[in-house]
């Protein structure tokens, strides 16, 4: 049969639309969706046939089949959950931090309906969206007011564009940081409005330099916390009591980016220490910026505290509204809120604080109950074995803390010079219904258990792991 008459074979739309096989698929996803599905699966066989074609009655049932796992894929949600493996705890591509279930249950209380989102019960008019948080966030910080804005980087950009416009604004070059993406905070604050003064440098900033700095011209000084990296070695900073006393002396205020954002002391539950917002402020911080989905354990959201009149001056910018933040962002933050009123049982209650703190070794007696059952999976594939790892906080909370934590290594039998053996393991463990998200290293697929809390979950899916043999092996 010529590739004339094999694309000539293929059956027409209407008749595939007019198939047994479409019924179900007609009943479930419409006309529409099934007919652009067909038409789409009939150009790629078009576009692929070769001489060898098949009777059209016989094709049907194939051609089906393909506009059926076609309109599967289509209809499955592109953000899905998955197992965390790498590491991170709190990693930005992966979602950040886990909500707890108080928080989704708020989540999905204000998504049912209406609800008093800008509208003040007790006086019958209209209100201010900040109110479901303010109170709560001034009893756990000390703050004289807050506001809330869609995420960190909104933050900064929103209190320099508010307190600094067409001024000067005073950073030491060594926190000029670089986060995700290629996002740079010089870059942000470009767009401010404002002119960066860069004092001191990369690794060492003293004091005088801010006095140096600071004049008629000068909005506020930002002082930003290290992200993602530590300089160690010949170093200095200004210190940051020391330097709110000179902004305070001066008429300028004084804007501290904390970023993490940690209302409790983490050396309470064996982490490193990070300032929290309420010492940053005691320290004479005028202003605090900081993530919701970062240490706070809470939504995306970029939180802004500190003196009540510089607030306002914030509040009162016309970009607040294009950065506002919506119901849903509200209820799951207020929700976190309320459980550090708590703060005995905010380790058991909050998903992150918990992750962070679990013990070596009760990670790595969740590794010996699941190795079996990726030994037996993986059995002439590949060797799996119990190892010890460092496990990061993630996000540029912590970047110098490193957590004792194990999991499981994977070593292919055959492993190729190219990495390939690997990198089909990799693709492997992210085909499953929830995917699994490991890190590759030293020659190795490491899977670190840290993040994993549904243990029965990831075990009961390994036995549909498909490891494709290596070219070797594959039939010719």
């Amino acid at each position: 049969m010529t590739e004339a008459s094999s694309r000539a074979a293929l059956p027409s739309v209407d008749r595939l639309l007019r198939s047994i096989e479409a019924e179900p698929l007609l009943a479930q996803y419409g006309l529409h969706a099934v007919t652009a599905a067909v038409r789409e699966t009939l150009d790629a066989l078009r576009a692929t046939l070769s001489g060898a074609g098949r009777p059209a009655a016989a094709a049907s049932v194939a051609i089906m089949n393909r506009v059926a796992a076609r309109l599967l894929e289509l209809a499955r949600p592109t953000l899905r959950p998955l197992f965390n493996l790498t590491g991170t705890v709190i990693h930005t591509n992966l979602g950040r931090a886990p909500l707890p279930p108080e928080v989704i249950d708020a989540v999905a209380e204000a998504a049912r309906g209406a609800s008093n989102l800008e509208y003040d019960l007790a006086a019958g008019r209209r209100g201010d969206r900040d109110q479901h948080v303010e109170s709560q966030l001034l009893r756990l910080t000390g703050a004289e007011a807050a506001t809330v804005v869609n995420n960190n980087a909104a933050a900064i950009m929103l209190v320099l564009n508010s307190l600094a416009l067409r001024k000067e604004v005073p950073t030491s070059r060594g926190e000029l940081i670089e986060i995700g993406g290629s996002f740079r905070l010089p870059d942000i604050m470009a767009r401010s409005g404002f002119k960066l003064r860069e004092v001191g440098t990369t690794n060492r900033t003293h004091l005088r330099d801010f006095e140096q700095a600071i004049g008629p011209r000068t909005g506020l000084v930002l002082k930003v916390c290290s992200s993602n990296f530590v300089i160690e070695g010949f170093t200095a900073g200004a210190e940051e009591t020391a330097l709110a006393r000179l902004c305070r002396d001066r008429g300028v205020p004084f804007v501290v980016d904390l970023g993490s954002g940690s209302l409790v002391d983490l050396r309470e539950f064996g982490l490193p220490h990070e300032p929290t917002i309420r010492q940053t402020l005691d320290g004479g911080a005028d202003v605090v910026t900081f993530s919701g989905d970062k240490l706070l354990g809470g939504p995306q959201a970029g939180i802004i505290v500190g003196r009540k009149d510089l607030i306002e001056r914030i509040r009162r910018n016309p970009m607040k509204r294009a950065l506002r933040i919506g119901k849903l962002t509200l209820a799951a933050l207020s929700a976190i809120l309320r459980l550090y009123s708590n703060p005995a049982r905010i380790m058991e209650r909050l998903p992150a604080l918990r992750q962070l703190s679990r013990h070596r070794e009760a990670i790595r007696a969740c590794a010996v109950r699941i190795q079996p059952v990726l030994v037996a999976k993986l059995e002439g594939i590949a060797s799996v074995d119990i190892v010890e790892c460092d496990s990061q906080v993630g996000s540029g909370a912590l970047p110098a803390g490193k957590l004792a934590s194990a999991g499981l290594a994977i070593r292919p039998l055959r492993a190729g010079r190219s990495g390939t053996a690997l990198q089909r393991i990799a693709a492997a463990f992210r085909a499953l219904s929830i995917p699994v998200i490991g890190r590759i290293e030293d020659g190795m697929y490491i899977m670190d258990f840290r993040c994993l809390e549904d243990e029965a979950a990831f075990a009961a899916q390994i036995p549909s792991l498909q490891l494709p043999a290596p070219p070797e092996k594959r039939a010719r």
